[in-house]
Protein backbone atom coordinates (compact mmCIF):
# COMPACT_ATOMS: atom_id res chain seq x y z
CA UNK A 1 0.00 0.00 0.00
CA UNK A 2 1.27 3.48 -0.90
CA UNK A 3 2.47 5.62 2.02
CA UNK A 4 -0.43 8.04 2.11
CA UNK A 5 -2.97 5.26 1.73
CA UNK A 6 -1.41 3.62 4.78
CA UNK A 7 -1.41 6.81 6.81
CA UNK A 8 -4.93 7.77 5.71
CA UNK A 9 -6.23 4.36 6.79
CA UNK A 10 -4.55 4.83 10.16
CA UNK A 11 -5.93 8.31 10.88
CA UNK A 12 -9.37 8.02 9.25
CA UNK A 13 -12.15 8.55 11.77
CA UNK A 14 -9.72 9.20 14.65
CA UNK A 15 -10.95 12.77 15.02
CA UNK A 16 -7.53 14.41 15.13
CA UNK A 17 -7.80 18.20 15.15
CA UNK A 18 -5.25 20.26 13.24
CA UNK A 19 -5.01 24.03 13.32
CA UNK A 20 -3.94 25.93 10.20
CA UNK A 21 -2.80 29.48 11.06
CA UNK A 22 -2.77 30.48 7.38
CA UNK A 23 -6.49 29.97 6.84
CA UNK A 24 -6.82 32.85 4.40
CA UNK A 25 -4.69 31.04 1.81
CA UNK A 26 -6.46 29.11 -0.96
CA UNK A 27 -3.98 26.21 -0.78
CA UNK A 28 -4.74 25.73 2.90
CA UNK A 29 -8.48 25.96 2.37
CA UNK A 30 -8.49 23.46 -0.47
CA UNK A 31 -6.54 20.93 1.58
CA UNK A 32 -8.72 21.51 4.66
CA UNK A 33 -11.92 20.89 2.71
CA UNK A 34 -10.54 17.60 1.36
CA UNK A 35 -9.27 16.49 4.78
CA UNK A 36 -12.67 17.12 6.35
CA UNK A 37 -14.59 15.49 3.48
CA UNK A 38 -12.44 12.35 3.74
CA UNK A 39 -12.85 12.21 7.55
CA UNK A 40 -9.09 12.32 8.02
CA UNK A 41 -8.74 15.49 10.08
CA UNK A 42 -10.93 18.07 11.78
CA UNK A 43 -9.38 21.31 10.45
CA UNK A 44 -9.42 24.70 12.15
CA UNK A 45 -8.60 27.72 9.99
CA UNK A 46 -7.29 30.91 11.61
CA UNK A 47 -7.60 34.31 9.98
CA UNK A 48 -9.88 37.18 9.14
CA UNK A 49 -13.42 35.86 8.71
CA UNK A 50 -14.24 38.08 5.74
CA UNK A 51 -11.00 37.30 3.91
CA UNK A 52 -11.43 33.58 4.48
CA UNK A 53 -14.99 33.73 3.16
CA UNK A 54 -13.95 35.74 0.10
CA UNK A 55 -11.15 33.29 -0.74
CA UNK A 56 -13.49 30.34 -0.31
CA UNK A 57 -16.10 31.93 -2.56
CA UNK A 58 -13.55 32.77 -5.25
CA UNK A 59 -12.35 29.15 -5.29
CA UNK A 60 -15.77 27.51 -4.81
CA UNK A 61 -14.77 25.94 -1.50
CA UNK A 62 -17.50 24.79 0.87
CA UNK A 63 -16.20 25.48 4.37
CA UNK A 64 -19.31 24.24 6.16
CA UNK A 65 -17.36 21.29 7.61
CA UNK A 66 -14.35 23.41 8.58
CA UNK A 67 -14.12 25.46 11.76
CA UNK A 68 -12.99 29.06 11.27
CA UNK A 69 -11.62 31.23 14.09
CA UNK A 70 -11.19 34.97 13.66
CA UNK A 71 -8.80 36.10 16.39
CA UNK A 72 -10.53 39.49 16.61
CA UNK A 73 -13.80 37.76 17.47
CA UNK A 74 -12.42 35.20 19.92
CA UNK A 75 -14.26 35.34 23.29
CA UNK A 76 -12.43 37.65 25.68
CA UNK A 77 -12.61 35.30 28.66
CA UNK A 78 -11.10 32.45 26.60
CA UNK A 79 -8.40 34.78 25.28
CA UNK A 80 -7.56 35.93 28.82
CA UNK A 81 -7.18 32.30 29.91
CA UNK A 82 -4.86 31.75 26.99
CA UNK A 83 -2.78 34.79 27.97
CA UNK A 84 -2.48 33.55 31.55
CA UNK A 85 -1.51 30.08 30.38
CA UNK A 86 1.20 31.52 28.13
CA UNK A 87 2.62 33.67 30.95
CA UNK A 88 2.69 30.60 33.20
CA UNK A 89 4.29 28.46 30.50
CA UNK A 90 7.02 31.03 29.95
CA UNK A 91 7.83 30.91 33.68
CA UNK A 92 8.56 34.60 34.13
CA UNK A 93 10.21 35.20 30.76
CA UNK A 94 7.10 36.81 29.23
CA UNK A 95 4.69 39.27 30.88
CA UNK A 96 0.96 39.57 30.18
CA UNK A 97 1.36 42.51 27.79
CA UNK A 98 3.89 40.62 25.68
CA UNK A 99 1.75 37.48 25.79
CA UNK A 100 -1.24 39.44 24.47
CA UNK A 101 0.88 40.82 21.65
CA UNK A 102 2.20 37.37 20.74
CA UNK A 103 -1.28 35.88 20.73
CA UNK A 104 -2.37 38.44 18.18
CA UNK A 105 -0.16 36.49 15.76
CA UNK A 106 -1.82 33.47 14.16
CA UNK A 107 1.19 31.20 14.65
CA UNK A 108 1.44 31.93 18.36
CA UNK A 109 -2.32 31.61 18.75
CA UNK A 110 -2.37 28.30 16.91
CA UNK A 111 0.59 26.98 18.91
CA UNK A 112 -1.19 27.84 22.16
CA UNK A 113 -4.24 25.95 20.93
CA UNK A 114 -2.02 22.89 20.53
CA UNK A 115 -0.40 23.40 23.94
CA UNK A 116 -3.81 23.72 25.61
CA UNK A 117 -5.14 20.59 23.91
CA UNK A 118 -7.59 22.46 21.68
CA UNK A 119 -5.79 20.96 18.67
CA UNK A 120 -3.60 17.88 18.21
CA UNK A 121 -1.13 19.51 15.84
CA UNK A 122 -0.36 22.57 13.73
CA UNK A 123 0.46 23.02 10.04
CA UNK A 124 1.95 26.32 8.89
CA UNK A 125 4.67 27.72 6.62
CA UNK A 126 2.89 28.16 3.29
CA UNK A 127 2.99 31.92 3.82
CA UNK A 128 5.34 32.39 6.78
CA UNK A 129 9.08 31.61 6.97
CA UNK A 130 10.27 28.62 8.97
CA UNK A 131 11.27 30.76 11.95
CA UNK A 132 7.68 31.98 12.39
CA UNK A 133 6.54 28.37 12.75
CA UNK A 134 9.43 26.98 14.76
CA UNK A 135 9.95 29.82 17.26
CA UNK A 136 6.50 29.58 18.92
CA UNK A 137 6.77 25.79 18.97
CA UNK A 138 10.09 25.92 20.83
CA UNK A 139 8.90 28.63 23.22
CA UNK A 140 5.57 27.02 24.08
CA UNK A 141 5.35 23.34 23.14
CA UNK A 142 9.06 22.65 23.63
CA UNK A 143 10.89 19.40 23.03
CA UNK A 144 9.61 15.92 23.83
CA UNK A 145 10.87 14.00 26.83
CA UNK A 146 14.31 12.66 25.99
CA UNK A 147 14.97 15.30 23.32
CA UNK A 148 16.99 18.45 23.85
CA UNK A 149 16.60 19.87 20.34
CA UNK A 150 14.53 19.54 17.19
CA UNK A 151 15.51 18.52 13.69
CA UNK A 152 13.96 18.31 10.24
CA UNK A 153 13.58 15.20 8.09
CA UNK A 154 12.29 14.55 4.59
CA UNK A 155 10.55 11.41 3.41
CA UNK A 156 12.00 10.63 -0.01
CA UNK A 157 9.63 8.49 -2.05
CA UNK A 158 9.78 7.05 -5.56
CA UNK A 159 7.37 4.26 -6.47
CA UNK A 160 7.94 1.61 -3.76
CA UNK A 161 11.23 3.12 -2.56
CA UNK A 162 11.05 5.13 0.66
CA UNK A 163 13.88 6.74 2.65
CA UNK A 164 14.40 9.30 5.41
CA UNK A 165 16.92 12.15 4.90
CA UNK A 166 17.90 14.24 7.94
CA UNK A 167 18.70 16.88 9.03
CA UNK A 168 17.84 18.87 5.92
CA UNK A 169 15.97 21.75 7.52
CA UNK A 170 17.01 22.95 10.99
CA UNK A 171 20.53 22.40 12.40
CA UNK A 172 23.17 24.18 10.34
CA UNK A 173 26.35 22.68 11.77
CA UNK A 174 25.43 20.07 14.37
CA UNK A 175 28.03 18.78 16.79
CA UNK A 176 28.43 15.07 17.50
CA UNK A 177 25.83 15.01 20.29
CA UNK A 178 23.29 16.76 18.08
CA UNK A 179 23.97 14.37 15.20
CA UNK A 180 23.42 11.42 17.52
CA UNK A 181 20.08 12.82 18.64
CA UNK A 182 19.07 13.49 15.02
CA UNK A 183 19.84 9.84 14.21
CA UNK A 184 17.61 8.55 17.00
CA UNK A 185 14.79 10.97 16.17
CA UNK A 186 14.98 9.98 12.51
CA UNK A 187 14.78 6.29 13.39
CA UNK A 188 11.55 6.94 15.29
CA UNK A 189 10.22 8.93 12.32
CA UNK A 190 11.00 6.00 10.06
CA UNK A 191 8.95 3.67 12.28
CA UNK A 192 6.01 6.08 12.16
CA UNK A 193 6.03 5.78 8.38
CA UNK A 194 6.33 2.02 8.13
CA UNK A 195 10.09 1.59 7.85
CA UNK A 196 12.25 -0.63 10.02
CA UNK A 197 15.10 1.87 10.51
CA UNK A 198 18.59 1.13 9.27
CA UNK A 199 20.44 4.34 10.07
CA UNK A 200 23.57 5.40 8.19
CA UNK A 201 25.71 8.21 9.60
CA UNK A 202 27.03 9.77 6.41
CA UNK A 203 30.49 11.18 5.73
CA UNK A 204 33.03 11.45 2.90
CA UNK A 205 34.86 8.65 4.73
CA UNK A 206 33.96 5.00 5.30
CA UNK A 207 35.34 3.26 8.36
CA UNK A 208 38.48 5.35 8.60
CA UNK A 209 39.23 5.66 4.88
CA UNK A 210 39.86 9.40 5.39
CA UNK A 211 41.22 11.29 8.38
CA UNK A 212 39.72 14.69 9.14
CA UNK A 213 37.84 16.48 11.95
CA UNK A 214 34.62 16.30 9.92
CA UNK A 215 34.84 12.50 9.72
CA UNK A 216 35.82 12.27 13.39
CA UNK A 217 32.61 14.14 14.29
CA UNK A 218 30.54 11.50 12.53
CA UNK A 219 32.49 8.69 14.18
CA UNK A 220 31.84 10.22 17.61
CA UNK A 221 28.17 10.81 16.78
CA UNK A 222 27.77 7.18 15.75
CA UNK A 223 29.22 5.95 19.03
CA UNK A 224 26.95 8.28 21.03
CA UNK A 225 23.85 7.18 19.11
CA UNK A 226 24.69 3.49 19.50
CA UNK A 227 25.22 3.99 23.22
CA UNK A 228 21.96 5.92 23.68
CA UNK A 229 19.87 3.54 21.57
CA UNK A 230 21.56 0.13 21.55
CA UNK A 231 18.54 -1.65 20.06
CA UNK A 232 18.55 0.51 16.89
CA UNK A 233 20.58 -0.40 13.81
CA UNK A 234 22.91 2.61 13.50
CA UNK A 235 26.33 2.61 11.88
CA UNK A 236 28.93 5.00 10.51
CA UNK A 237 30.92 6.68 9.38
CA UNK A 238 29.74 5.64 5.89
CA UNK A 239 29.92 7.18 2.46
CA UNK A 240 26.60 7.26 0.70
CA UNK A 241 27.55 4.56 -1.80
CA UNK A 242 28.64 2.23 1.00
CA UNK A 243 25.43 2.90 2.90
CA UNK A 244 23.20 2.37 -0.14
CA UNK A 245 24.83 -0.23 -2.40
CA UNK A 246 25.27 -3.84 -1.29
CA UNK A 247 28.12 -4.26 -3.77
CA UNK A 248 30.02 -1.23 -2.48
CA UNK A 249 29.25 -2.16 1.12
CA UNK A 250 30.78 -5.60 0.63
CA UNK A 251 34.03 -3.91 -0.36
CA UNK A 252 34.13 -0.88 1.92
CA UNK A 253 32.27 -1.98 5.06
CA UNK A 254 31.79 -5.77 5.04
CA UNK A 255 31.25 -6.01 8.82
CA UNK A 256 28.63 -3.26 9.01
CA UNK A 257 25.07 -4.21 10.00
CA UNK A 258 23.70 -1.19 8.09
CA UNK A 259 25.90 -0.68 5.03
CA UNK A 260 24.26 -1.71 1.79
CA UNK A 261 20.67 -1.53 3.03
CA UNK A 262 20.32 1.78 4.88
CA UNK A 263 16.98 3.54 4.67
CA UNK A 264 17.64 6.44 7.06
CA UNK A 265 20.45 8.76 6.02
CA UNK A 266 21.83 11.24 8.56
CA UNK A 267 23.87 13.96 6.89
CA UNK A 268 26.79 15.59 8.72
CA UNK A 269 25.44 19.12 8.33
CA UNK A 270 22.50 21.07 6.93
CA UNK A 271 24.37 22.09 3.81
CA UNK A 272 24.98 18.51 2.68
CA UNK A 273 21.51 17.39 3.74
CA UNK A 274 19.77 20.16 1.82
CA UNK A 275 21.89 19.56 -1.29
CA UNK A 276 21.41 15.80 -1.02
CA UNK A 277 17.64 15.78 -0.86
CA UNK A 278 17.33 18.28 -3.71
CA UNK A 279 19.63 16.21 -5.94
CA UNK A 280 17.50 13.14 -5.23
CA UNK A 281 14.37 15.16 -5.93
CA UNK A 282 15.47 16.89 -9.13
CA UNK A 283 17.79 14.33 -10.72
CA UNK A 284 16.51 11.13 -9.13
CA UNK A 285 12.80 11.79 -9.50
CA UNK A 286 12.05 11.32 -5.81
CA UNK A 287 9.13 13.08 -4.18
CA UNK A 288 10.42 15.04 -1.17
CA UNK A 289 7.81 15.20 1.59
CA UNK A 290 8.53 17.55 4.45
CA UNK A 291 10.30 18.91 6.30
CA UNK A 292 8.91 16.88 9.17
CA UNK A 293 9.88 18.48 12.47
CA UNK A 294 11.28 15.92 14.89
CA UNK A 295 11.71 16.13 18.64
CA UNK A 296 8.73 18.31 19.61
CA UNK A 297 6.38 17.21 22.38
CA UNK A 298 3.39 17.73 20.05
CA UNK A 299 3.58 17.69 16.24
CA UNK A 300 4.09 20.92 14.34
CA UNK A 301 4.64 20.91 10.58
CA UNK A 302 6.55 23.53 8.61
CA UNK A 303 5.41 23.77 5.00
CA UNK A 304 7.51 25.16 2.19
CA UNK A 305 6.31 28.53 0.93
CA UNK A 306 6.31 26.93 -2.50
CA UNK A 307 3.87 24.25 -1.33
CA UNK A 308 0.77 23.50 -3.37
CA UNK A 309 -2.58 22.21 -2.11
CA UNK A 310 -1.50 18.59 -2.48
CA UNK A 311 1.61 19.26 -0.37
CA UNK A 312 -0.54 20.78 2.36
CA UNK A 313 -2.90 17.81 2.24
CA UNK A 314 -0.06 15.28 2.56
CA UNK A 315 1.78 17.14 5.31
CA UNK A 316 -1.47 17.37 7.27
CA UNK A 317 -1.90 13.59 6.97
CA UNK A 318 1.65 13.12 8.25
CA UNK A 319 1.03 15.51 11.15
CA UNK A 320 -2.14 13.67 12.15
CA UNK A 321 -0.24 10.38 12.02
CA UNK A 322 2.44 11.86 14.28
CA UNK A 323 -0.31 13.00 16.66
CA UNK A 324 -1.50 9.40 16.98
CA UNK A 325 2.01 8.44 18.09
CA UNK A 326 2.43 11.36 20.52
Amino acid sequence: MELFEQLSTRIKGQGKVLVFPEGEDARIQGAAVRLAANDLVKPILLGDQATIAATAAANHFDLSSVQVIDLTEYPQDAFDRMVNALVERRNGKTDAATAEKWLGDVNYFGTMMVYLGLADGLVSGAVHPTSDTVRPALQIIKTAQGSSRISGAFIMQRAEERYIFADAAINIDPDAATLAEIAIQSAHTAKTFGLEPQVAMLSFSTKGSAKAPQANKVIEATALAQQAAPTLAIDGELQFDAAFSKTVAASKAPESNVAGHANVFVFPDLQSGNIGYKIAQRLGGFEAIGPILQGLATPVADLSRGANEEDVYKVAIITAAQALEA
